[in-house]
């Protein structure tokens, strides 16, 4: 038996009880948005369009298959009244170039989510960005000999309406510098994973100019208003303003542009974008063209020294006349411009900005006017709001939560779950009290380059919540903050869109590994069983913000950084270098941001091994390669942890050998791992910044631009000589370049320290060493030197290299 007869029949068996257990699944949760579905029903585009919407995507994602596959739209009553699609062996296939598969579905994303299940469950393919490595098609048969399903075809239905995407920060983590190319692959993937509710936020700038142009507020007054290019997301939710600003005409125009492309495809898709609305967040100039309304002024968020240059921004109180006034004119600027909406408006109001009161009357009063504002301008408004607040934020207890979510009437109101998968508040809330709910998972803070995962949560959350009793879940999301990173946490996620019952994530994750490089190879099997135990099955409910010293080098005096109580056993030579070994009798109590550390790094390691026994097999493959080099960075960037560690305690031994010994190590593992990322376009600088300077008109937009793009991944924020950003590396990245070129410089100025401290018998100068590495970040982020773009380098030989110059010792013990 081939592979493809292995992997489709072994496919054939798991998923039986799925394929034939399928069942309608409404919650009350549905029932209270049916008459928004039944609107957004009749609205769709015309069969006729979606049917070449889905082409569009067939032809781009695998050309020589484009003849296989003959599509139909459906209505919903064939599904049971669901969103469905159906696989099945075209009558007419004769083998001559005709179709072979008949896929159906009510809508073209349905049709295209049954595209994907067919290659990914009877041809064994897998797709992903392609950072992360890409689509796998090579295992795909050729036309003329794909595999033909059962007899009786293939019917899925989801089992709620809706699946979200996005992040309100996503568009500028990861979409601030994308053109139209790389936006239409992005709907293309998202389309072909099943997400048919999208944030599209682009271009909303240049709609809010128009907008405030009627309520008197010139373009001059916007540009103390709107941040930067990489900044747009914070200054939409009115936690800054100006940073990284003005912005150019040129861009607003251009985004407008863009937007009205990326509403156009996602609607021939049939997908339902969600459009911005309006929270309150205005211009310093609202406030002096309407002097009695009632403008309050925000308190500091993350500036140093309350800088009022780009903090403490105005926000309209809603229960003001002039709330509903903007908030009717904004929606309507929109539906002027687009000619359309799919009537779900985004509005997040208390993101990171707590009402004044707690008053249960008065936080009820903000919802309704908030909503009013949005129904005014289009009387089937429905309201969704990001429940992020809810999470971090102890105001919201369950009077005053209540009173938000029931200000609004029952339907109109829809919460993101947003960090489902570690803090579900759907549990918690008694289904946020009636309100319905999408099960989201969160994953990823700032586009951080971390292997992590909660796969058993993400394979069972979203069913528990579903069948939870009285239910009022109405869909399932992805919520992160940047993306193009863990590949398989996705893959899981999206399917969840159309699971009924609870994943056996083990299973999965088998199928998996084949699927992901095309063929069997039982060393990956093994790999990726670990790596399911381990990496991907973190419990702890931390946070998972990537706090490794590499990318978020400690900002504290040494002696303040408490390092494991320890005897040193002696000092011996590895690879002829000099090495402090530790026995540790006792867990520190850190005093800088402890980096997350959630599974066994020896068990990583040998996983790391076993990737590598494989490379013969795989060296081919551009998903390996991603997998390889990530995995590789992962078993690094922890060894680097301890490294730091180590040179830590030897200053406080007053070893100055050692610190210099540990230091040229630790900077040598960064120069190493910089040529490691560089062998794999998904990890380079280079793009970034290229990306930014290719939409620029002239010089200044470019050096404008590309210190947007530089700042947001180094310093963040404001900053002054003596005391950096206090977002600073929030959105840190490995990325081959900045390692090189950022990342060890900046060690290395804290080495010379801990160098000079010892050699002078002086204590640390923190003050000097401040000021030193501020200055080298400022300079920068300023700076205009050039990047590569195309990757370089044989991941199998370097990953190898690294492995034995670095860890092969390490993989019996953790460390």
């Amino acid at each position: 038996m081939d592979s493809i007869s292995i992997i489709s029949s072994l496919i054939f068996i798991f998923f039986c009880a799925f394929i034939f257990s399928v069942a309608n699944s409404s919650t009350l949760g549905v029932n209270y948005v049916s008459p928004l579905l039944e609107i957004q029903e009749r609205e769709r585009a015309p069969s006729s369009v979606q049917l070449t919407a889905a082409y569009g995507v067939l032809n781009r994602l695998t050309p020589s298959h484009f003849s296989s596959f003959e599509f139909h739209i459906i209505p919903k009553e064939h599904c049971g009244g669901e969103f469905c699609f159906n696989i099945s062996n075209h009558p007419g296939s004769a083998g001559d170039g005709s179709p072979e598969i008949l896929i159906r579905g009510t809508t073209a994303v349905d049709i295209l989510s049954g595209v994907h299940w067919y290659l990914k469950y009877w041809c064994g393919a897998h797709i992903s960005w392609s950072k992360t490595g890409g689509s796998q098609l090579a295992s795909v048969p050729d036309p003329g000999s794909l595999p033909a399903v059962q007899d009786a075809g293939v019917l899925v239905k989801r089992p709620v309406p809706w699946s979200y995407y996005q992040n309100a920060v996503t568009s500028s983590y990861t979409f601030a510098w994308w053109d139209w190319k790389r936006w239409e692959k992005e709907i293309d993937w998202m389309a072909l994973q099943g997400i048919n509710l999208p944030l599209a936020f682009t271009g909303q700038e240049a709609i809010w100019q128009k907008v405030f142009k009627n309520f008197n507020i010139s373009t001059s007054n916007l540009d103390d208003f709107f941040g930067g290019p990489a900044f747009l997301a914070w200054s939409r939710m009115g936690n800054l303003h100006k940073w990284g600003g003005p912005l150019p005409q040129s861009w607003l125009d251009q985004q407008l542009i863009l937007q009205k492309k990326i509403l156009g495809r996602m609607y021939e898709l049939g997908m339902t974008p969600v459009l911005p609305g309006f929270s309150g967040n205005g211009p310093a100039a609202l406030k002096h063209v309407f002097p009695s309304a009632k403008i309050s002024r925000l308190g500091n968020w993350f500036t140093v020294n309350s800088d009022t240059r780009w903090c403490c921004t105005y926000l309209l109180d809603a229960t003001d006349p002039l709330f509903v006034e903007i908030g009717k004119a904004f929606i309507e600027q929109q539906l002027k411009e687009y000619g359309r909406s799919s009537h779900i408006y985004n509005c997040d109001t208390f993101d990171e900005n707590t009402p004044p009161v707690d008053d249960p009357d008065y936080i009820s009063s903000l919802g309704a006017t908030i909503f009013k504002g949005m129904q005014s301008a289009d009387s089937d408004a429905v309201w969704l709001m990001q429940g992020w607040l809810f999470t971090y934020d102890p105001f919201w207890r369950p009077t005053q939560m209540k009173a938000l979510l029931h200000s609004v009437p029952l339907g109109k109101l829809i919460v993101l779950d947003l960090y489902a998968e570690v803090k579900p508040i759907w549990a918690t809330s008694k289904q946020f009290y009636g309100i319905p709910y999408i099960w989201c998972m969160l994953h990823n803070f700032a586009g951080n380059v971390e292997m992590y995962g909660v796969l058993d949560a993400v394979g069972s959350g979203p069913v528990e919540a579903r069948t939870s009793e009285n239910s009022t879940m109405v869909g399932v999301g992805m919520s992160m903050e940047g993306i193009e990173q863990n590949p398989v946490v996705y893959d899981l996620m999206s399917e969840m869109a159309f699971q009924h019952s609870s994943v056996d994530v083990k299973a999965w994750i088998d199928l998996y590994s084949r699927r992901r490089y095309g063929r069997f190879v039982q060393p990956m099997q093994d790999a990726w069983n670990i790596l399911y135990h381990t990496i991907y099955n973190c419990t702890d409910g931390a946070y998972d913000k990537n706090r490794d010293v590499i990318v978020s080098f400690p900002d504290v005096d040494p002696n303040s950084i408490s390092t494991p109580q320890t005897v040193l056993h002696d000092v011996h030579e590895q690879y002829g270098k000099r090495y402090l070994r530790r026995a540790i009798l006792e867990e520190p109590n850190d005093s800088y941001d402890k980096p997350h550390l959630w599974y066994s790094t020896s068990e990583v390691i040998h996983a790391l091994k076993l990737f590598l026994e494989s490379g013969n097999q795989l060296s081919d493959s551009s998903t390996y390669r991603y997998d390889l080099i990530d995995l590789t960075r992962q078993a690094l960037a922890k060894y680097a942890n301890e490294l730091f560690l180590d040179a830590i305690e030897a200053f406080k031994l007053d070893d100055l050998h050692a610190v210099a010994h540990l230091s040229q190590k630790f900077l040598g593992l960064v120069e190493d791992l910089d040529m490691l990322l560089g062998c794999h376009d998904g990890f380079l600088l280079g793009p970034w910044i290229e990306s930014a300077k290719e939409l620029a008109q002239d010089d200044d937009q470019e050096r404008q631009f590309e210190w947007n793009a530089r700042t947001q991944i180094t310093m963040w924020f404001d900053n002054t000589e003596l005391e950096a950003s206090l977002l600073r590396d929030y959105g840190n990245k490995y990325w081959s370049g900045l390692l090189r070129d950022y990342y060890g410089p900046r060690a290395a100025i804290y080495f010379k320290y801990l160098i000079d401290s010892l050699e002078e018998g002086k204590g640390f100068n923190l003050k000097a060493w401040r000021r030193e590495w501020i200055k080298l970040t400022n300079s920068w982020q300023s700076s205009r030197n050039v990047f590569p773009v195309k990757s370089r380098g044989n991941a199998l030989n370097v990953s190898q290299w690294l492995f034995e110059k670095y860890l092969q010792d390490l993989g019996s013990h953790d460390h």
